[in-house]
């Protein structure tokens, strides 16, 4: 592909380089990557004599939940893991064309190996970061490494006053109830080495490290092909928390809160102000434990709307590397209101014959840059 390379390892449990069968029918190989969640879909042209439907897919070679796939693209000599996963379904689309059957795999990371089994058990004495390391043992045997943050505000009940319960429900489904809970967030992102891939569980942070600039409408420097913005007026808000005073417990004190995630402050030198406001009815009936871990859930959801939004496409061989989700970016050549630094949201990859592009996302509040300089 291009200076770009391509690795594919596909088997169950340990997965091995695939034939050279399968690597000359493969025409394209797709991976996103959002906030939760990581997807991949191979492409292959088969025929009625192809060793891909007389053989390997008869015995299983792609058989949903047991097959594992790698993929690793090398660009600029630095190999980059962009997925390691489970197949969840195959599509065979046959065609009275030579050659032009079409076979699609299709798949998630590995966090699909927690969402197969639905389970009740109790956790007696044991807070959030204890139940998530517990749950997330068994599946050190994929490769997946913890990544476990404390919540801010711990609550730990004693026995004789109850204790969480996972109740009919999947791993994964059940730890991301626990994250919501704490204002977190939870994924399995593939990665850094093969075979390996990071269970993180904690507040929706971003690498404060600049990716080289985006740049359009600047000649010869233009490494994107298409870039867009949105300025959503609508996007901010204000929740009212109220709490009442630790004296007679009986005069309620209003606390006005902006949805402004903590972790990733305005990268505008101009915020949008909010536009609406909604009161919590909640918080004034809990203990202040749980109320200062609600209002904090608020201030860290992952769901707080940024204003400023965007999105385009680039030819990765152009750009010199690919562009990584959760870190920032710059952008360069949009004009003065919508040039600087942005959060990057989502990543997909696009990998055919001679070509790799990449979707992407972008995010901030706020009008004008707020650095006067950007990497390049």
């Amino acid at each position: 592909m291009g200076s770009t390379s391509l690795t594919l390892l596909i088997g169950p449990a340990v997965p091995v380089p695939a034939p050279a069968a399968v690597i000359e029918a493969l025409t394209g190989v797709s991976v996103s990557h959002d906030a939760t969640r990581s997807g991949f879909q191979l492409s292959f042209a088969v025929s009625k004599t192809s060793t891909l439907l007389t053989t390997l897919l008869p015995a299983g070679y792609f058989d949903p939940i047991v097959t594992r796939i790698v993929v690793i693209a090398t660009a600029g000599g630095v190999p980059n893991v962009l997925m390691d996963g489970i197949v969840t379904q195959q599509q065979l689309q046959p065609s009275s064309e030579p050659g032009g059957s079409t076979l699609t795999i299709t798949g998630e990371d590995l966090s699909v190996a927690m969402d197969v089994a639905s389970l009740t058990r109790p956790f007696p004495a044991m807070d959030e970061t204890a139940i998530v390391n517990l749950i997330l043992l068994p599946y050190l045997a994929l490769g997946i490494v913890p990544v476990v943050i404390p919540p801010i505000v711990p609550i730990l009940e004693a026995p004789t006053a109850g204790w969480n319960t996972q109740t009919n429900q999947t791993d994964r489904a059940y730890i991301r109830q626990l994250a919501d809970r704490c204002g977190y967030v939870f994924f399995v992102r593939p990665g850094p080495l093969p075979l390996q891939s990071v269970a993180y569980f904690g507040p929706d942070v971003d690498v404060p490290v600049p990716q080289p600039a985006l740049t359009i409408n600047m000649d010869a420097h233009t490494n994107v092909e298409s870039l867009s913005f949105t300025l959503n007026g609508l996007a901010k808000k204000i929740r009212v928390f109220t709490i009442f005073d630790p004296v007679t417990k009986k005069v309620p004190i209003p606390i006005p809160l902006p949805n402004i995630n903590a972790f990733k402050p305005p990268l505008g030198l101009r915020p949008t102000p909010p536009a609406r406001i909604e009161f919590d009815e909640e918080s004034a009936n809990l203990t202040p434990d749980k109320a200062a871990r609600n209002i904090l859930g608020f201030l860290l959801d992952r769901n707080n709307a940024a204003a400023v939004t965007g999105s385009g496409s680039l030819d990765v061989l152009r750009y010199g590397r690919s562009l990584a989700p959760r870190m920032l970016v710059g952008v360069r050549g949009a004009g003065i209101a919508y040039d600087g630094l942005y959060y990057v949201d989502s990543v997909s990859h696009d990998l055919k014959r001679g070509s790799y592009k990449q979707n992407f996302t972008l995010s901030r509040d706020g009008l004008i840059a707020n650095v006067p300089v950007l990497p390049v």
